[in-house]
């Protein structure tokens, strides 16, 4: 992270502009709405900027920059064409300790200002370090349109009950949960766009008035975080662990999907990897049913689905025995996105018109899989934990039927920015991977599909990802 985001109060503090054209004009209008007692420095003046000055109040210097201009001041914004100038303002001014922007010069910045999305007091702030405004203002557009004007009144509105619901509720966790109920009635929302606040007075007192002193009722989210990318995780799944207090996750879960949990909730690892369990299934199983019991909602992070080799039945027998309230969120399984970011599809009328998903670990070093059964014509197997057992899988395919130059393709760590494909044949693939490392997670597709995706793909010679499939990350 480049910058520190914050929130700077600036009423009736100094704050020095320098210059007095049309940039300077914006920022200005910016300095004073946010209550600052605005001095500017500058030989000439628009006479737009003039008229802005006059409606504050301000003062205007005329007369060119000097460092005495600094003096006092509590905040420096520099919107001059001169270079030079720039260079030593921005200089004199982080001598002093005093923050400092220079308009279009990051380099020359201690602070930036953020596009802003004002539904006042709601603010949302949105910047790129100067690296990409308009990316920023793409951004800022699409969070205009999910955001209503009204949501501005809707903060005024909790702002002024915030005391009497702190004195009602003195635990924190049930006045969140009050707050969260209210503010996610469509109907609190309506009647303060009507304008109707009488109405939504009442909302509050009657939502207020029926909370009793009993415990927080526990509840369990069971959510597939997908292979890897965050932006294929659901906007339930994203809803829900905004409202987690509580977060179990796997070690197959990235760091950018644990990015949109609530911050401030409790995260647990429960990751197994091979010989290697952090805690067992049924301690996993039976802490959901503690957490939940001691008032908590808990969200259960899986990578891919959890109910495609997630456990996530297991998990939700003991949940249903024990009479705890849960709900599931389906995943994008690894089968499917690391496919499609290789651009291998699972099905093709020509190829292939049905798809298997299998477990591929091993118990005891002896394959456990009705291999005979694996034999289907026009059908894809996908082996998911194949990776140990990839030579077994290979030779008994070959054993029971499919052709020594059936394509073969293990995808590691799909859908990530990490992702390499590696295309061969059931008969060549074991020796060309004999001396290479493999990263887990990975995936295996075995099927004339696979031959489809030098067609359906494409990398630049850099390496890089193309334009298809979608670049991870």
């Amino acid at each position: 992270m480049d910058y520190l985001p914050l929130f700077v109060r600036l009423t009736e503090l100094p704050v020095l502009l320098v210059g007095g054209g049309r940039m300077a004009q914006r920022k200005a209008n910016l300095l004073l709405r946010a209550g600052a007692r605005l001095t500017v420095v500058a030989p000439e003046m628009d006479t737009e900027l003039q008229t802005l000055l006059k409606e504050y109040n301000s003062h205007w210097l005329q007369q060119s920059y000097t460092d005495d201009c600094l003096d006092g001041m509590h905040m420096v914004v520099v919107a001059t064409p001169d270079r030079s100038l720039n260079q030593t303002i921005s200089a004199a001014a982080q001598l002093r300790r005093i923050p400092v922007n220079v308009v279009d010069s990051p380099e020359l910045c201690s602070f930036v200002f953020p596009a802003i999305v004002d539904r006042n007091p709601l603010l949302v702030a949105i910047g790129s370090g100067g690296n990409s405004p308009l990316l920023v203002r793409r951004v800022k557009t699409q969070i205009e349109a999910l955001l209503p004007a009204s949501f501005g009144r809707l903060v005024k509105f909790a702002g002024r009950f915030r005391k009497q619901v702190a004195e009602a509720l003195p635990d924190p966790e049930r006045r969140r949960r009050f707050w969260e109920s209210l503010l996610d009635r469509p109907a609190l929302q309506q009647q303060l766009e009507s304008g109707d606040e009488n109405a939504a007075n009442r909302s509050l007192q009657q939502l207020l008035s029926s909370q009793d002193s009993e415990p927080a009722r526990g509840e369990v989210y069971l959510i597939g975080a997908g292979p890897g990318d965050p932006d294929l995780v659901t906007f339930k799944a994203v809803r829900l662990l905004q409202h987690a207090d509580v977060v179990l996750y796997d070690r197959l879960v990235s760091p950018q999907v644990l990015d949109l949990c609530r911050g401030d909730a409790e995260r647990i690892y429960v990751g197994k990897r091979r010989n290697e369990h952090t805690l067992g299934q049924q301690q996993i199983n039976h802490l959901l049913v503690q957490l939940a019991r001691q008032g908590k909602r808990v969200a259960r992070l899986k990578g891919g689905d959890p109910f495609i080799f997630g456990r996530g039945g297991e998990e939700i027998e003991l949940l249903a025995e024990n009479r705890v309230p849960f709900q599931v969120v389906p995943g994008v399984t690894a089968a499917s996105g690391c496919a499609c970011y290789a651009g291998i599809p699972l099905t093709h009328r020509d190829h292939a018109r049905s798809v298997r998903f299998i477990t591929g670990q091993l118990q005891d070093g002896s394959p456990d899989l009705a291999w005979e059964d694996l034999q289907g014509e026009q059908e894809t197997l996908v082996f998911y934990m194949g990776l140990q057992g990839l030579n077994t899988i290979c030779e008994q395919l070959q054993a029971h039927g499919h052709a020594g130059d059936t394509p073969i393709a293990l995808v590691e760590q799909g859908t990530t920015s990490h992702q390499r494909t590696t295309i061969s044949t059931l008969r060549e693939m074991p020796e060309l991977l004999r001396n290479r490392e493999v990263y887990a997670p990975t995936i295996i597709i075995v099927g004339s599909v696979v031959a489809l995706h030098e067609q359906l793909s494409w990398v630049e010679e850099t390496g890089k990802p193309g334009r298809w499939p979608p670049q991870p990350g």
